[in-house]
């Protein structure tokens, strides 16, 4: 992989890893097409997936600092110095219980079935352009039926439960970390900019857990040569992230996800296209 192949790989990591539009399809779309996806060794591939993501990852804390920080504050002050029940706690301390909560799913599920999802699946076009499509359909249906009036005052466990079971299906190729969270928020009546910020603080743990893991167990395929190009895609898929989430949080204030929706749909298409026409392989 070249310099500039990592620059491109990690623009994509960051804008798609908080658009929900997929990162894992359109990182993968974008790596077969440059030819970088070695078929005998797809734990490679997933580990440079993973990894990158770290970048990301940075991004969201730094976004996000202010809020994690006043989390954390409260979160260690009302649950160990001068402790308080869970009900009579601030706002910032129960979104730090319905963070934890909501990361429980994910960490079990990709435990319990890690193997399947660095297999050939993850990387399997067809499967990709499937989770793509059907996503779109249900986001659209959200969209459809949501309230969009419970802002993060009114997060609650439920919503941490659910969401966190959503994120657990972005485990899924070509569904979308941000795009199965979003719109399980929006289905629980939260409004679209409170969906993406729940998401967008919920992605920090799971990111974190994986990158960390798989960057343990990717090294023994990282050598001078590829450290230099992963370290590259890192930091531009964090400049490209941070990018992305201030973008989107604007966005959804006064728009809808039909932009989304529609494009999960073109790309899905498009995708099969390219396969049935022998472009790409699945």
């Amino acid at each position: 992989m070249s310099i500039i192949e990592s620059i491109i790989l990690g623009i994509v990591q960051g804008l798609t890893e908080f658009l929900p539009i997929s990162s894992t399809g359109h990182l993968t779309l974008a790596g077969k097409l440059m030819g970088v996806i070695n078929p005998n060794n797809p734990q490679e591939w997933t580990s440079f997936m993973a990894v990158i993501q770290l970048g990301t990852m940075v991004a969201v804390v730094i976004y996000f600092w202010k809020d994690l920080f006043a989390i954390l504050r409260n979160f260690l002050k009302e649950n160990l110095t001068e402790r308080k029940k869970i009900k009579e706690q601030s706002r910032e301390s129960k979104l730090g219980w319905f963070i934890i909560v909501g990361t429980l799913p994910v960490v079990i599920i990709g435990l319990l079935f890690k193997d399947v999802i660095e297999g050939v699946l993850t990387k399997n076009l067809y499967v990709i352009a499937g989770s793509l499509i059907l996503l779109a359909i249900i986001l659209w249906i959200a969209e459809k039926v949501g309230k969009f009036d419970r802002t993060e005052e009114k997060l609650n466990w439920k919503d941490s439960i659910i969401v966190g079971f959503a994120q657990a299906l972005a485990l899924i190729p070509g569904s979308s970390r941000s795009g199965t969270t979003i719109t399980a928020g929006l289905f629980l009546g939260l409004t679209r900019e409170t969906a993406a910020r729940f998401s967008f603080l919920l992605s920090i743990p799971a990111v974190f857990a994986s990158g960390m893991l798989q960057f343990y167990q990717a090294l023994e395929f990282i050598t001078p040569d590829s450290l230099l190009t992963l370290t590259t895609a890192t930091i531009i898929s964090g400049i490209s992230g941070y990018m992305a989430i201030e973008f989107l949080l604007r966005f959804l204030k006064k728009n809808t996800t039909f932009v989304f929706i529609v494009y999960r749909v073109v790309i899905g298409l498009i995708i099969i296209a390219l396969l049935n026409l022998g472009i790409i392989l699945p």
